[in-house]
């Protein structure tokens, strides 16, 4: 009861800082919760783990309220308290779990990994001493990081290689790479810049502001994009930091608001803007989210940049990390946040107990120009481009590792790849023969919803149906059957960029996959065409 009692006091002090809490209600509420839990885990017929039942508690609590409110044990708490110290490195190594094995998806150029020869596609057979059949690829991308300096042991098998191969190695700080790419589009004569921020992690900012001075020393730098495309967010501060390279000193960035004292609070940019008038395009898709979110809408609302791509994640909800007794942690949401012009990010309304709902279009708002721009909706492009969703029949290859395994064979089969390497029709109708052979299914939602249809017919007794059934049973299968070809660009591009990481590095895949991009080929033609680049932000 202990831990109960200082819990309480936890929550007495922090309910202190909102400004309207109803004590009665917390202190009766807790006192029918220490009740409940004291008589449980003295009397209940069998013996209860006190701890467990506590943090099955804690649990439903959060639970209750939205996906970013946590609580830490004492583990988890300790782990995020190194990975935030900086006293953690990597081999360079990602894992991901590809046809029900632990395979190598991504190797970083220049890390440790890729000099001793580790390769995309390699099967993991063991991971420091312990089988791969035993790992999840969480715990698998765990095990490759800890203390700078300090190795582990790993085998995998490789596709044309009969023997397994066994590697030691070396973790070594994170690297400077938040800006995991940054070079010319195209012609360098044309001055267009491309940036790609991965994450929002300390010196972001200063990063990309040392990634645009190189391409400045490089050549004319006359145009900038910026790609936050998968971009899941980070450090506010860098946020605000990356904005301030392109906006007038003390120009309002965001704005967060919450209940809490201290919770309504105004970020500015702080020093004077190192790209004050580069014409920018900010590239944004569904995955872009929280501080990626607050440089676009922040550019956006000052008519700063055009936003070119999809509709962002909406992710407007700001988190704390409160220590709590005994070693552990509660991270919590305490404000949302708001774009210059008051419009909030947030998609997803999340209400106690119950099931999260889209916010919608709120109020309309409008940029510095004039603009009409939503809230609660995320943030919109100004100018659309959709790369395509993905299909089923993708998804399946991707379970089932199928480009993985393709491409193995196909490397294993080939030396060397020609510069002007191509997924051609030939290539592609193998890669489709390759699929066939390997029995990769999948279901669809249509066969689901044939399905559905067909057991609502036999309990209606509609007997006199079934004929018309199995004739939409075979049209559906006839459609399922057109889906190579339907979604042959996708499959395309992805069985591309898999075969080039088994011949060249992370940076050459990079520079083929861009020359491919929709979204970077529409921003480019914006930046290269003043009066379009003026019409989308409405000038």
């Amino acid at each position: 009861m202990r831990r109960l009692a200082l819990a309480a006091l936890v929550l007495v002090a922090s309910a202190a800082q909102a400004q309207d809490v109803d004590y009665f209600a917390i202190r009766k509420s807790f006192g029918l919760y220490g009740a409940v839990y004291e008589i449980l885990t003295s009397e209940y017929v069998d013996a209860i783990d006190a701890e467990s039942l506590m943090r099955s508690g804690i649990g439903a609590m959060t639970g209750a309220l939205d996906p970013y409110t946590v609580y830490y044990d004492e583990a988890t708490a300790a782990a995020s308290r190194l990975q935030q110290g900086g006293d953690v490195g990597g081999v360079g190594v990602v894992v991901a779990e590809r046809g029900g094995r632990l395979v190598v998806v991504s190797v970083l150029d220049g890390s440790d990994a890729e000099r001793q020869g580790l390769r995309p596609g390699d099967a993991v057979v063991t991971l420091g001493g312990q089988p791969a059949t035993d790992l999840s690829a969480q715990r698998a991308n765990a095990l490759l990081r800890g203390e700078p300096g300090s190795s582990v042991p790993v085998e995998v098998t490789r596709e044309g290689t009969a023997d397994p191969l066994r590697f030691v190695l070396v973790r070594a700080g994170d690297p400077d790479t938040e800006v995991t790419y940054s070079g010319f589009l195209g012609d360098s004569a044309e001055g267009v810049g491309y940036v790609r921020l991965g994450r929002f992690m300390q010196d972001a900012a200063g990063q990309v502001a040392r990634a645009a001075a190189a391409l400045r020393a490089e050549g004319e730098l006359r145009a900038l994009v910026l790609d936050l495309r998968g971009n899941p967010g980070g450090l506010l501060d860098q946020a605000v930091a990356l904005s301030g390279q392109f906006l007038p000193q003390g120009t309002l960035v965001t704005q967060t608001r919450g209940r809490a004292v201290g919770t309504d609070q105004t970020y500015r940019t702080q020093e004077a803007p190192t790209l004050p008038d580069l014409p920018v395009a900010v590239l944004v898709d569904a995955v872009s989210a929280s501080a990626s979110e607050i440089v676009a809408g922040a550019l956006q609302d000052h008519d700063r940049a055009v936003v070119v791509g999809e509709t962002t994640f909406g992710k407007g909800l700001v988190q704390v990390i409160r220590p709590m007794p005994y070693g552990t942690a509660l991270k919590l949401t305490v404000s949302r946040y708001t774009t210059p012009s008051g419009r909030e990010i947030q998609r997803l309304t999340y209400a106690q107990g119950v099931e999260a709902t889209e916010a919608g279009p709120g109020q309309a708002f409008t940029t510095t120009g004039g603009r009409a721009v939503r809230s609660g909706v995320g943030i919109e492009p100004d100018v659309a481009v959709s790369l395509g969703e993905e299909s089923e029949l993708e998804r399946a290859l991707v379970r089932s590792a199928a480009f993985l395994r393709f491409a193995n064979r196909f490397a294993a089969e080939t030396p060397d790849l020609p510069a002007s390497f191509r997924v051609d029709d030939a290539l592609f109708g193998r890669f489709r023969q390759f699929v066939e052979a390997e029995g990769v299914d999948y279901r669809t939602d249509a066969e689901r919803t044939t399905d559905a249809l067909a057991e609502d017919l036999d309990e209606a007794g509609y007997a006199g149906a079934q004929d018309a059934l199995a004739d939409l049973r075979q049209a559906v299968g006839r459609e399922k059957d057109r889906d190579f070809d339907r979604h042959a660009e996708r499959l395309r591009a992805l069985l591309r960029q898999e075969i080039l990481s088994r011949y060249v590095g992370q940076q050459a895949q990079t520079v083929a996959a861009l020359s491919e991009d929709a979204a970077v080929a529409e921003a480019r033609r914006l930046l290269l065409d003043p009066a379009a680049y003026a019409r989308a932000l409405g000038r």
